[in-house]
């Protein structure tokens, strides 16, 4: 017994050391992967030694004598902190997840692979470096650079069991295209999908489910559509359906969507104490760790700048050698997605002419190559074929030369609101509301990137039919956009939906814009003021008042404050108290939200049936954002040839949906603790955490606040979704901006970088647009030869 406790104890002892031995293991290759923070790195290519440093927070400032430079030490650093997260964006662009993930990722692939955006890309390579080419160049080797000097390959390819492929300058464009794949559909599945209803249900029911506004409308152009007029029962009467057609489940959660996109805003100099004019932007997208954007400042002397030197500071994109959203000291930007219409479909005969199969090989991890054959005409690639050989070619500008053009980088140069439109007129990125302030006071709203150049009796189709085939394929254009240059109110505003009006929006056409209640609420709060400073606008900003939600709450109080129902009758007490804020603690604001979700479900089915039940396969699911406005008449309204079926009633209609709430709220529990903070908890996480086993998660993942604001006002947030930057600056006072970004700067968790700053982010609390102390400095210098 003496001797095998000796030897259970040696064993103990010895399984003990292997497990420190492993941990160690793992924290010295993990810490391998960390960039050099301080003293001094030789660098090839180099013409003189560069400054590279870093605040707190982990904002980079880099010094250079020259733009060539400047971005081979921006390319280093971006690789060092972000190197997979740039491979993803190229990636994912390219459709060459698979080669990563494996076969998981196949089908996401496919979707991306049939725009072969990698071949276009390397056919069309010099149209999109333009004028940049030796500033790229200089980036991609300073990408290179980085990564080679690393200790270690950066920590997730470890976990992957896969190695870094090199940069390319194709790469970085393909870096751009993957924006337009985040913040347009590359399926272009609503415009479809309307057409296909569009084909089979009454007009009337079609005019329903296309109206294009509401209410609550807040262009820049022209006035509110307001809500949809609702047909007589002698026109379209939901009664007489087929019961075949009104039958069976439809998901209707589609017309309450999340709209990728932003807000952003700006006031005159006659607004202001001392004229200065001010920008505020925030740019809505997919939430992680770390964050899309990299926070950087950028020196260096440039004889085509103002005063013979570049000093810009803001938002870059790792992968591109540019600062996207900033100042310069003359010029700020910012952007929102415009969702005009940048794709149409054409119908393909069966047995047509002219097309070519491309046969696209995606490399798999872990398994053999997959083959998919794209077969492509003059119009584009055909993405929907049916058994009789016919189907859709979609023509989409992310596939056209040009759509990125780097030329947008020398918006650092730019002085004056004329110059940065001269930029804007040779800038391909996708289609944008851009919104300005110069030195002098002035502000302009533009839109900017690329539109189709569609001949003048072929206009965009929006959401109603495939282009005509005697309409020839459009090439893109991004100059003699329309513009809005001191307007005459001293302010601007957009939040992604509806800007244009009259012929300017017959030619943009609509992809799709957003119900405009966050930019009523932004336009209001403009109105509502005659003088403004940074920290007002940052107020806009984080404005979380519940205007579009008080009358649903308002309706949910009709239909529980008198019911005997103990079900309705639980909900009246939990829904007393509205403060009109999507605020954390707010037990009424998640009630509401879910009663007004819910019917939007269940009479969205009732229209959509009919459509469904005629189109069987066919059906594809629409993306409604103005259906607020149609709603809202119904529930106002009631008119009983509308009712959805199988309710007698509308009242119900609404009985019933208000039972259902309750039953799945209180399914979880109390339902006086269902706040809104418990449903819009963060969970911004590494791409790669899902990898990893649950309780291991966490270590990659910011911390699971409970979030205020929603997607309906200016202050949006989710749980993984919201404002991924924000900015209020002034050109000429960056020193008072301020600027907000969650998921901090480095990709790396062992990093002091990794979350810095996000805790901010949460809750609101400002700091300063411009890099703070420096905490370290790494001085570049050029290599011997």
């Amino acid at each position: 017994m003496r001797r095998m406790r000796h030897w259970l104890k040696r064993l103990l002892w010895g399984v003990l050391i292997l497990a420190l031995a492993a941990v160690f293991t793992v924290w010295w290759l993990l810490r391998g992967s960390l960039p050099a923070l301080e003293g001094e790195q030789a660098m090839a290519g180099l013409q003189a030694p560069v400054s590279m440093t870093r605040d707190a927070l982990g904002v980079v400032t880099i010094d250079a004598a020259s733009q060539a430079d400047a971005m081979r030490a921006l390319g280093l650093v971006h690789a060092q902190e972000r190197y997979f997260e740039m491979d993803l964006m190229r990636r994912t662009a390219a459709g060459e997840l698979a080669e990563l993930f494996g076969p998981a990722a196949i089908e996401m692939d496919k979707r991306m692979r049939v725009h072969r955006l990698r071949a276009r890309t390397r056919a069309h390579l010099e149209v999109a470096t333009g004028s940049s080419a030796g500033a790229l160049q200089a980036y991609v080797e300073g990408i290179n650079q980085g990564v080679a000097e690393l200790r270690v390959r950066p920590w997730p390819y470890l976990l992957l069991r896969q190695a870094p492929a090199p940069w390319r300058a194709e790469d970085s464009v393909l870096t751009g295209l993957a924006m337009y794949a985040d913040l347009q559909d590359p399926t272009n599945q609503n415009e479809l999908a309307m057409a296909r209803i569009r084909a089979v249900v009454p007009p009337a029911l079609y005019a329903l489910l296309s109206h294009d506004g509401s209410e609550w409308d807040a262009p820049l152009f022209g006035e509110a559509r307001g809500n949809a007029r609702l047909p007589e029962a002698a026109v379209l009467d939901l009664r007489r359906a087929d019961p075949a057609q009104t039958t069976g489940a439809v998901t209707a959660g589609h017309l309450d969507p999340d709209v990728l996109g932003s807000n952003n805003f700006a006031v005159a100099g006659a607004l202001t104490a001392d004229g200065r004019a001010i920008v505020a932007d925030d740019m809505h997208l997919g939430l992680r760790a770390p964050n899309l954007w990299f926070r950087v400042r950028l020196r260096y002397p440039d004889a085509q700048a103002p005063d013979g030197r570049v000093d810009v500071s803001g938002f870059s994109l790792p992968g591109l050698p540019a600062i996207v959203v900033g100042s310069n000291g003359h010029v700020a930007w910012g952007f929102t997605n415009s969702y005009i219409d940048t794709a149409d479909f054409r119908s393909v005969p069966a047995n047509a002419a002219g097309i070519t199969t491309h046969e696209e090989r995606i490399r798999v991890a872990g398994q053999a190559p997959v083959t998919l054959r794209v077969r492509e005409t003059a119009w584009g690639p055909v993405l929907h074929t049916r058994q009789d050989g016919s189907g859709e070619a979609l023509r989409w500008t992310a596939q056209l030369p040009g759509a990125v053009r780097l030329d947008f980088a020398e918006m650092a140069r730019a002085a004056t609101l004329d110059e940065a439109f001269e930029v804007a007129d040779r800038s391909g990125i996708p289609a944008q509301n851009l919104v300005l302030a110069d030195r002098s006071g002035r502000i302009a709203w533009r839109l900017i990137g690329t539109r189709p150049d569609r001949a003048a009796d072929c206009p965009p189709n929006g959401n109603t039919a495939t282009a005509p085939a005697r309409c020839a394929p459009w090439p893109i254009r991004s100059d003699g956009a329309p513009a809005l240059v001191d307007p005459p109110t001293h302010r601007l505003w957009t939040a992604n939906g509806r800007v244009l009006d009259g012929d300017a929006l017959a030619i943009a056409g609509n992809g799709g814009y957003d119900l405009g209640a966050r930019g009523r609420q932004i336009r209001d709060g403009l109105l509502a003021k005659e003088r403004f400073t940074e920290a007002d606008l940052l107020a806009i900003q984080l404005d979380d008042r519940a205007l579009l939600l008080t009358r649903w709450w308002h309706l949910l109080r009709e239909v529980v404050t008198t019911s005997d129902d103990p079900a309705l009758q639980r909900l009246e007490v939990a829904t007393r108290r509205w403060d009109g804020r999507a605020g954390v603690d707010s037990v009424s604001y998640r009630v509401t939200r879910g009663f007004r979700g819910m019917l939007i479900d269940r009479v969205g089915e009732g229209l959509l049936a009919p459509a469904k039940a005629q189109l069987g396969e066919d059906y594809l699911e629409p993306r409604l954002g103005q259906f607020e406005g149609v709603l809202w008449p119904l529930v106002s309204e009631r008119p009983a040839h509308l009712l959805p079926p199988p309710y007698s009633s509308w009242d119900a209609l609404l009985v019933d949906t208000a039972r259902a709430l309750e039953a799945d709220l209180s399914s979880q529990g109390p339902l006086d603790a269902r706040t809104w903070g418990e449903r819009n908890t963060a969970a911004i996480c590494h791409p790669v955490s899902r990898a990893l086993p649950a309780f291991a998660r966490s270590w990659l993942c910011m911390p699971a606040d409970r979030l205020p604001g929603d997607r309906d006002m200016p202050r949006v947030q989710g749980p993984a979704f919201g404002a991924s930057q924000r900015m209020v600056v002034s050109p000429g006072h960056e020193a008072e901006g301020w600027i907000h970004m969650p998921g901090g700067q480095s990709g790396h968790p062992l990093s002091p970088f990794w979350g810095a700053g996000h805790e901010d982010w949460v809750n609101g609390r400002p700091t300063p647009f411009l890099p703070g102390t420096t905490v370290h400095t790494l001085t570049l210098v050029p290599a011997r030869e």
